[in-house]
């Protein structure tokens, strides 16, 4: 039997899955993806523990409720279930049966990046800056831009508004051209932290955590543009 404890990081990679589609497929092994509904986001995290089998939750957030229904659980694994226990109690125990996988989501493959013409550094702070900003000012988009002035911003506007109000900040870009990358700020379902980012003019860009193994390829939204 194998007996697994699952780390507080694992806990809060699968409390992001449930942000992103409340459907995942964990396979056996170390390695978690998840993709939204709407196919426009895919996640992959590389966590510590090692599952054993391959099984399907349909509901991520039921999952991580009734996991905090224990204080410190421990998890065990049979052919249609798993048990939750309580690590010094097992009389106080939860059975959670596995969906069925047709019913359940995930991606297939992996995202290759088809091109990168533009990197740069997201650091936490200008990522919970940029979002606060979108809060206050009602702006659900997010553009990557630079123009003849080869000066880098991020702005959080509403791209459907001329005259609504915006917030920018410079930021520091790598690549050649001029660029307009829109983002749709309900798309940055990213966990805390900085991010290594790259942009494919092919409307696709991903953000690799530079602490942790969890990254993202986000689509971009179809107004975008780049020339060199």
């Amino acid at each position: 039997m194998i007996i697994m404890k699952l780390s507080e990081h694992t806990i809060s990679v699968l409390k992001n899955f449930a942000s992103i589609n409340q459907n995942l497929v964990i396979k056996e092994g170390s390695e978690l993806q998840t993709m939204s509904a709407m196919k426009n986001i895919v996640s992959k995290a590389t966590v510590e523990e090692s599952f054993p089998k391959e099984f399907a939750i349909y509901d991520l957030n039921e999952f991580l409720a009734s996991l905090s229904l224990f204080t410190n659980p421990i998890l065990t694994f049979d052919d249609q279930s798993l048990e939750m226990k309580e690590e010094n109690n097992h009389f106080n125990a939860l059975r959670y049966f596995y969906s069925d996988p047709s019913v359940v989501q995930s991606p297939s493959n992996t995202i290759t990046m088809p091109s990168e013409e533009v990197s740069f550094e997201l650091t936490n702070e200008t990522l919970s800056k940029m979002k606060r900003a979108s809060a206050v000012i009602g702006a659900p988009d997010m553009v990557l831009e630079r123009n003849d002035t080869m000066i880098s911003k991020l702005r959080a506007k509403d791209k459907k508004n001329d005259t609504a109000n915006d917030y920018s900040l410079k930021i520091d870009t790598n690549g050649q051209g001029q660029f307009k990358f829109f983002f749709k700020v309900e798309n940055l379902k990213l966990m805390d932290g900085s991010y290594d980012v790259t942009v494919s003019s092919k409307n696709i860009s991903h953000f690799k955590n530079r602490s942790s193994q969890v990254e993202y390829w986000i689509a971009l939204e179809p107004e975008s543009t780049y020339s060199v």
